[in-house]
């Protein structure tokens, strides 16, 4: 019969069913209304390093609401992954969108906007002033797409970030004089969004960090793209071309560019990769990212088979 479980909450969304939410930012009910079919019953619309209009536009979409009679995932707010990121480390956000952080940057960027999430990299100057302004408005600030040194995140723990994204991508390696952001989350009291799709992380890597994290502190993300439920060959992300090949989403130099997985299919992996127990799985999909956003259990049930794959009635 399966086993009941909390409904998945996904805090990194950047698209689904061939709509991307930064190039279609006014498509978000739709991407929405798609991510039911993976066992997501709420999640966090991201927008990458961009155009400042389609920042504009999701803020305006979220606000208006849901059109009628429409069904799907909740949205919980934006997370706007960028601008104000290590060019360094910018992965697949387009160079030309980054800007430095400010004061007027941010103006308007706030929880009861609509904003639920901002990455931003520490090292960079102003930063910290930004984080300190933005978790005043009640906006989880996360460490990501940077290069800073341990003591930079500590310093932005200490200015009130309380998250990393996507760990070990986009940041530099832990080193024994030097650990970085990834030591930084090892020996601290933060938060860390890992995608463990198979392609992003080595198995011994989520493996270590499983065990250095532990439960409370892994949130499962799927940074899925609009080539979530897309067979292999082209597709977008925000005004890129990328390629859906193998389960991975790929600039065309190969660099990684998102995933093409469901938060069931990471959860999987995390399984397989760890011998966690499905109930720990599930917890770093539901009880983690809630308590990050500081918002209650969730009342919708999902099914899950022994394969943790979603049981339809």
């Amino acid at each position: 019969m399966g086993t009941v479980v909390s409904g998945l909450v996904d805090a990194q969304v950047n698209g689904a069913a061939g709509i991307d939410l930064t190039a279609e930012p006014h498509r978000l009910w739709e991407v929405a209304a798609a991510l039911p079919a993976y066992g997501v019953v709420a999640f966090v619309p991201t927008v990458i390093t961009s155009d400042p209009a389609a920042r504009d536009q999701a803020l305006a979409t979220l606000a208006a609401g849901p059109p009628a009679g429409w069904a799907g995932a909740e949205p919980l707010g934006l997370h706007f992954e960028g601008p104000m990121i290590a060019p360094t480390r910018k992965g697949a956000h387009p160079e030309r969108w980054l800007r430095p952080p400010s004061l007027e940057l941010v103006d308007g960027w706030s929880r009861e906007a609509g904003v639920a999430i901002v990455t931003i990299a520490p090292e960079l100057p102003g930063a910290l002033e930004v984080v300190e302004r933005l978790t005043g408005r009640g906006i989880v600030v996360s460490v990501g797409h940077t290069a800073a040194r341990a003591a930079e995140v500590t310093a932005a723990l200490e200015a009130g970030a309380r998250y990393l994204t996507h760990l070990g991508n986009a940041m530099p390696p832990l080193q024994p004089r030097e650990p970085g952001p990834i030591g930084a989350a090892f020996g601290g009291d933060v938060v860390a969004g890992l995608i463990v799709d198979g392609h992003h992380l080595d198995p011994l890597f989520v493996r270590t960090a499983w065990r250095a994290l532990g439960p409370d502190h892994f949130l499962s993300v799927s940074d899925t793209t609009a080539g979530l439920g897309l067979p292999d060959g082209p597709a977008r992300l925000g005004d890129q071309d990328v390629v859906v090949a193998d389960g991975t989403v790929r600039l065309a130099g190969g660099t990684l560019a998102g995933s093409a997985a469901s938060l069931l299919d990471c959860l999987r992996v995390l399984v397989a990769q760890t011998g966690c127990t499905l109930e720990e799985a599930v917890a770093t999909a539901t009880t983690t990212p809630l308590t990050l956003l500081g918002l209650p259990p969730r009342e919708e049930r999902i099914r899950l088979n022994d394969d943790l794959r979603l049981e339809v009635d």
